[in-house]
């Protein structure tokens, strides 16, 4: 299982490398970083998505190459075998993204967890934080990047006539169907064609912040995935955000399943003209 809970994190403090990966929309004129400086669970390593992401395309978010995330990693004072858990404080369960980088990079998927409910859970339950920062020393991490969980938007026009994959978008329902406008500037309405919906807010329990149980997640899937046990399922989203939500989430349900992920995402696709 993906998710520890915060008892667990909690009596596990010292066994584990703690990442704070805390984003915001621009609209909430929230800043994860600083927010992090004030508040955060002992001994986190604050994860900033902008600033770790590939700043030689005019797209957000996306993968930087393999040798950048070495030195970020190593940075970060991380190891290839030590056993991460991610979290954040963002209504868009940013940490998921996180997990993701760490699996396509190579890091064992079963070292890579996603603290339940957050840092709000966290608090919500009386549990200690600290603004004291905690500096790692550097280390020699190495990557071994899989490829196969990317798509390329060349893979996603081919898919649209090949059918090879699923595509689902874990965007709002009014935002899928070209009802409501795009937040960033320059983007069309809409979706890709053949490509399903399933918002990533779906996934979550609104009251806890928690991911829906087992059987809820199933029934979640069961409407837009024929099996939920197929491998072969690629998301999309704004900006490769919550792509990475639902690509946990069916993890939660479907062990074989790698989160693959179409990293342009609508940021890309959306682009005018179409």
């Amino acid at each position: 299982m993906n998710l520890v809970t915060t008892d667990w994190l909690q009596n596990n403090l010292k066994n584990v490398k703690i990442i704070d990966c805390s984003w915001h929309m621009p609209i909430t004129k929230r800043n994860g970083f600083n927010e992090y400086l004030k508040k955060h669970i002992e001994n986190s390593i604050f994860f900033d998505l902008d600033k770790n992401s590939n700043k030689n395309i005019n797209l957000p978010h996306m993968l930087v190459n393999s040798d950048e995330w070495q030195r970020i990693v190593s940075e970060m004072g991380i190891k290839n075998n030590d056993l991460l858990v991610i979290y954040d404080n963002s209504d868009l369960i940013s940490s998921c993204r996180c997990w993701y980088n760490f699996i396509y990079f190579g890091h064992n998927p079963k070292f890579v967890k996603v603290l339940n409910g957050g840092l709000r859970k966290w608090i919500k339950e009386g549990k200690e934080t600290t603004s004291h920062i905690k500096n790692f020393k550097r280390t020699n991490y190495q990557t071994n990047e899989l490829k196969k969980l990317v798509k390329s938007k060349k893979e996603i026009d081919e898919n649209i006539i090949t059918s090879k994959f699923k595509l689902v978008d874990a965007r709002s329902i009014n935002r899928f169907k070209g009802l409501e406008k795009e937040p960033r500037k320059s983007l069309r309405s809409g979706s890709i064609k053949n490509s399903l919906c399933l918002p990533y807010n779906e996934c979550i329990n609104k009251k806890t912040y928690e991911f829906l149980d087992r059987s809820e997640l199933i029934e979640k899937f069961d409407k837009i995935i024929d099996n939920i046990n197929e491998t072969n399922i690629v998301f999309s989203c704004g900006s490769g955000v919550t792509a990475a939500v639902l690509a946990f989430a069916l993890s939660l349900i479907n062990e074989s399943y790698l989160p693959i992920i179409y990293d342009g995402s609508w940021s890309e696709y959306g682009k005018y003209p179409s």
